[in-house]
């Protein structure tokens, strides 16, 4: 045992690697001076501590993983005659290539996406039928709503087992269509309207750009079942013309739901599964808001990462589902600046009361985009430079503050509201402390004003560099998501659904 704890000199000398200090002894009854010249003339080190790793172990440790074994090995053969410096240099290169094209809006996963997986959806799609839609699969009931470039319906799809014959009134309605026990599967339909310039582009735009997010980010939007093209006219359909469907999720969106005087109270139990009991109405409030606030930013921010800046953020197109989802729709206005897709530098097609002071997601003279691979390979640059996603976050603010003040919700009020705010230079805070229109900050002001700090952050006009205004992954770090008593809310929500 003694010798274990303290070798002889004898050990020492045939083992020089070995240095132990026995705890029986003081440190001053080690020879030091004895021990440095031993050193000297055979310089050995603690192995335990800082000895080179043995030439097998990496092999080893490599063995466990092929796929970096193999990459290893195929490092070690590309660098094999590069000295260290050209080593470290080929490292350090081929780290700062993988940054750029991981970084926002994403070359690489893009890449993949329109390389590998578009295609495959591609044949999948051809293989199931989906690709395969006609008229007849379906029967339009009520219109909801109408566009520009576009009227929505409701509308069923048509079982197979059911004959032309006996596919009903082509004007049933959407109550006759519900009653109708033979039609288990709703749907939405889009007619893309014939004859208005732009709108058959715009459809076109807008089917692409669902295909692309149901691969990317499918939870942010409805789910996208294809499109056709009308064989015949009848009835809503025209020959030719081209209608995009989804599967039914809502058929009413936010801006539904806020022309009721009871708003928010009527989303309480949408959005949390019940009745919030023991909360005062206007704390109730604000926790609705919050939660619908939070789920707009949460999709936003997803369906940038992929690139995508939707450019028409605004209660009607938010839907609200059943299960107190809120998801985007309506994407003809949409660009994709990772490649260029329905971009224009000087066009937008943009609603005034929801339009950030920039008016366009890129500066104007931004140049066109170059064949897509080059804008693909280019847009980190672009997007470092001028953040267009920022574009969506002024929209996403006066959507809060449409929620939290009831009088912005008149579409005269809101005409007002912007006029003043030009006036201020869109400093909100001058705003209050000027304007003639009295809101009620109520419920903005709750929580030392964490509200209305985020709508001050969110509705601003940009700054140096086109900063300014926080980003979607900044404005979910703000305190008004992160305190207070919603955290409860929301996760009462999740298990109310569960």
């Amino acid at each position: 045992m003694a010798s274990l704890l303290c070798p002889t000199s004898a050990t020492v000398q045939q083992n020089p690697k070995i240095l132990c200090f026995s705890p029986l002894k003081s440190i001053s009854q080690v020879n030091l001076f004895s021990f440095t010249n031993r050193l000297k003339s055979n310089p050995g080190r603690c192995n335990a501590f800082f000895g080179s790793i043995p030439d097998d172990l990496l092999g080893q440790s490599l063995s466990q993983f092929p796929v970096i074994k193999s990459g290893f090995v195929r490092f070690e053969t590309v660098t094999g005659e590069l000295t260290d410096v050209q080593k470290w240099g080929f490292i350090f290169f081929a780290g700062l290539t993988w940054i750029y094209l991981t970084a926002r809006p994403g070359v690489l996963i893009g890449a993949i996406d329109a390389y590998l997986l578009g295609p495959l959806q591609l044949g999948l799609d051809n293989l199931t039928g989906r690709r395969s839609l006609k008229r007849t699969d379906f029967l339009v009931g009520d219109k909801l709503g109408e566009g520009s470039f576009g009227i929505v319906y409701s509308g069923v799809i048509v079982p197979k087992n059911v004959s032309v014959e006996e596919r009903g009134p082509k004007r049933g309605g959407r109550t006759a269509l519900d009653m109708d026990g033979r039609f288990k599967e709703k749907v939405i339909l889009k007619k893309v309207k014939v004859g208005v310039q732009g709108a058959e582009e715009c459809g076109d735009f807008e089917e692409w750009f669902n295909y692309r997010l149901s691969r990317a980010a499918p939870e942010t939007c409805a789910e996208f079942l294809g499109s056709f093209v009308a064989d015949k006219t009848s009835s809503q359909f025209i020959k030719g013309g081209k209608w995009l469907v989804w599967k039914f999720e809502g058929d009413r969106t936010l801006a539904d739901y806020m022309k009721d005087r009871r708003f928010p109270l009527n989303l309480e139990s949408v959005m949390f599964g019940r009745v919030l009991q023991g909360v005062e109405s206007v704390k109730r409030n604000a926790l609705i808001i919050k939660q619908i606030m939070r789920q707009i930013i949460t999709s936003l921010k997803k369906i940038h990462d992929t690139g995508i800046v939707h450019r028409d953020v605004k209660p009607a197109n938010l839907v609200v589902t059943k299960r107190g989802q809120i998801k985007l729709i309506d994407f003809g206005a949409a660009t994709d600046l990772r490649i260029g897709k329905n971009y224009v530098p000087n066009l937008g097609l943009l609603d005034p009361d929801y339009c950030p002071p920039e008016l366009y997601v890129l500066p104007e003279e931004t140049p066109s985009p170059p064949p897509e691979p080059i804008a693909a390979f280019l847009s980190p640059i672009l997007w470092q430079l001028n953040s267009p996603d920022l574009f969506d976050m002024y929209s996403a603010g006066i959507v809060l503050l449409q929620m939290a003040i009831p009088s912005l919700r008149s579409t005269a009020y809101l005409k007002n509201f912007n006029l003043e705010l030009k006036a201020v230079q869109y400093d909100l805070n001058k705003w209050r402390e000027r304007t003639r229109l009295r809101p009620d900050l109520t419920i903005l002001d709750l929580d030392s004003g964490r509200g209305w700090d985020l709508a001050t952050k969110l509705i601003s006009e940009r700054g140096y560099l086109r900063r300014g205004r926080l980003s979607a992954a900044a404005a979910l770090r703000h305190p008004y998501f992160l305190l207070g008593g919603d955290q409860a809310a929301a996760v009462l929500s999740k298990f109310s659904f569960n």
